[in-house]
């Protein structure tokens, strides 16, 4: 499966820049660069020891493209395993294109998306799922799915799977070797040890389990919607949080007519803030189509917010209620946070009558950024991130949970067959499919179209 060529790409991120990194691995990889290299020095890369830096310039024929730096890397011990070559040169559009034609001229191909990283798992410098923590990396944009690719990609989360797939083919291996005397009647693997590895690994694979629901959230952002009646302070709320003016505020009741959102970093975790247009009874056309994304957010968002005008409290607290028992209602599975906005403008004699009549109440005033920080609290507590804390392993790849979960219903038609005395024979069969998913996590098992799949969402130069 292992490509011969060479290949080339761009490293870093497209456009003009300080600097950019072209990339070329291969057998030929050094090779094929020494020849379009001249060192300030006079030295031949070939003959460098690898791991070392170079000064020079990209020629063509005659012409000098750029002067950079050249980092050589020989096999095996570079990224992809391979021969690697890298070439920081100036970040101009025009100097990137012209070195990477050239080395496409002199018998490089164009890297695919993802294929050093891929040339680095046939290699066997990654395995799958360390593979595809570099791509969570790439893509981490906040503290806690930084930390969770870091843990995967040194191997955290194979490692725990690669342990108990060995220990299982141990017992696996013991009952096939019963099998072969199966006329003698002897009993190689200890059913009693046998039966607390079942039930460790049935432990092991529930915890990594539900750490999906954690680790999914972590990795994706958690939506917040935030809703209520028109000019209650949505927008006013949704900058605050932001600290910018990202949404257009007025004391016009149903400025915002469509939803808006953005996303911030609370305690390393990712919120995702939708500003929705104002619910009420409306003849605008425009607006009743806001209100009906309103509702669509909410169904997509994972926890509700619900603002109103404490001023307001007073005279139409009957109209809020309502609203709250609805939304309640309507989404019993959703946290709920019930806000009380503009509390600036009550009495305190009032927000103790209000907070009386509305269990939980959070008090805010978004003008004056008052209660900003409680709420970004409360957002915080409805995220399980003690395992975050404790190191402990965390799923956040949809992939790895399907394969789990299929290993555990195998792990637990082991157990049911050595509760009821299944045969050696029959037990044999569930025990190989439970390894067959453990492997399809870390790439042991695996086919052209799955790696294809995979690294289709990967960016070339990586």
């Amino acid at each position: 499966m292992i490509e011969q060529d060479t290949i080339v790409a761009l490293a870093t991120p497209s456009g003009a820049g300080a600097i950019a990194v072209i990339r070329l691995s291969g057998k030929d990889a050094i090779t094929i660069a020494q020849n379009q290299f001249k060192s300030v020095s006079g030295k031949q890369l070939s003959k460098q020891p690898t791991h070392t830096i170079h000064l020079g310039h990209i020629t063509d024929d005659n012409r000098t493209i750029d002067e950079v730096l050249v980092s050589i890397f020989k096999n095996p011990n570079s990224y992809t395993g391979e021969n690697v070559v890298e070439i920081s040169c100036h970040g101009s559009n025009y100097i990137q294109q012209e070195i990477i034609q050239l080395f496409l001229r002199k018998g490089c191909r164009m890297a695919t998306a993802g294929e050093f990283t891929l040339r680095a798992f046939l290699n066997g410098k990654l395995d799958l799922s360390q593979a595809e923590a570099v791509a969570d990396l790439i893509a981490s944009d906040n503290q806690a799915s930084h930390q969770i690719a870091m843990q995967q990609m040194r191997g955290g989360f194979s490692s725990e799977i690669a342990k108990l797939r060995e220990e299982l083919l141990n017992f696996a291996s013991l009952i096939e070797l019963e099998l072969d005397f199966a006329e003698e009647d002897v009993e190689f693997a200890d059913r009693s040890q046998f039966k607390d590895l079942i039930e460790r690994i049935r432990f092991v694979l529930k915890r990594l389990i539900d750490s999906f629901s954690v680790g999914n959230v972590i990795k994706n952002g958690i939506p917040v919607a935030i809703v209520g009646n028109p000019n209650v302070g949505k927008s006013t709320l949704l900058n605050a949080l932001l600290n910018e003016e990202r949404a257009i505020v007025s004391e016009i009741a149903g400025t915002t007519r469509d939803t808006i959102e953005d996303e911030i970093s609370i305690g390393g975790i990712g919120f995702r803030f939708i500003d929705t247009a104002g619910i009420r009874d409306t003849k605008d056309v425009v607006e009743r189509i806001g209100i009906k994304k309103t509702f669509e957010k909410i169904d997509q968002a994972q926890v509700v917010i619900y603002l109103f005008d404490a001023s307001e409290f007073k005279t139409d607290n009957s109209n809020f209620q309502i609203e709250i028992e609805k939304i309640k209602n309507k989404y019993p599975q959703k946290p709920l946070i019930v806000i009380a906005n503009k509390i600036d403008k009550l009495q305190k004699d009032d927000i103790v009558t209000m907070q009386s009549q509305i269990a939980n109440l959070a008090l805010l005033s978004a003008k004056n950024n008052t209660g900003i920080d409680q709420l970004k609290n409360t957002l915080l507590g409805f995220i399980n991130t003690g395992a975050l804390r404790n190191n402990d392993t965390i799923v956040t790849n949809t992939r790895h949970y399907d394969s789990l979960l299929k290993a555990f219903e195998e792990v637990e038609k082991v157990k049911q067959g050595l509760e009821t005395g299944l045969s050696g024979d029959l037990l044999a069969i569930d025990i190989k499919q439970a390894l067959f998913h453990f492997g399809e996590i870390t790439g042991q098992v695996t086919n052209d179209e799955l790696l294809g799949n995979i690294f289709a969402n990967f960016c070339i130069g990586k």
